[in-house]
């Protein structure tokens, strides 16, 4: 599965700043919502990898402030 993890809400903490629209896209083998799966690390990954930024550190690893979208 492809997901497309998009961030709803700007945040600023702990000196992490989160903007509204960041987007990364993941492949899962999972049906489940990779946000909640294992974690969050395959999204925690993606954002370091592609931002530079530990987005569970900015508190931001949440269904209140990411939008999971199932491309294939």
């Amino acid at each position: 599965m492809l997901y497309r993890i998009t961030v709803k809400n700007p945040k600023l903490s702990n000196g992490i700043r989160v903007e509204k629209g960041m987007s990364v896209d993941i492949v899962s083998n999972s049906m489940s919502n990779p946000v909640t799966t294992n974690g969050g690390q395959v999204v925690v990954d993606a954002f370091m990898r592609i931002y530079g930024i530990d987005i569970k550190k900015a508190g931001a690893l949440s269904m209140a402030y990411l939008d999971v979208e199932r491309i294939r």
